[in-house]
């Protein structure tokens, strides 16, 4: 895959989405990612959002000050 950003190659790899919604602070570990070796620039794939983003409106609803969740257990 080549970095949206910059153009160089971006190789598959994990990373740790933040979400700081003011009230809740959502922290998502061991999220696939594309990450670009020149730029550091950080892509995911359309699946990987719309997981993040039941996981982020999850956290909203159950309204925890802070939500730590590990992606990679969650969607296995």
């Amino acid at each position: 895959m080549k970095c949206s950003r910059c153009g160089k190659d971006a190789v598959k790899s994990t990373t740790t989405f933040v979400s700081d919604l003011g009230d809740v602070l959502v922290v998502i570990r061991n999220v696939p990612c594309y990450k670009c070796e020149e730029c550091g620039e950080i892509m995911y794939t359309g699946d990987v959002v719309l997981h993040i983003e039941k996981f982020v409106n999850t956290a909203k609803e159950l309204k925890q000050e802070v939500s730590i969740i590990d992606y990679m257990k969650q969607v296995a």
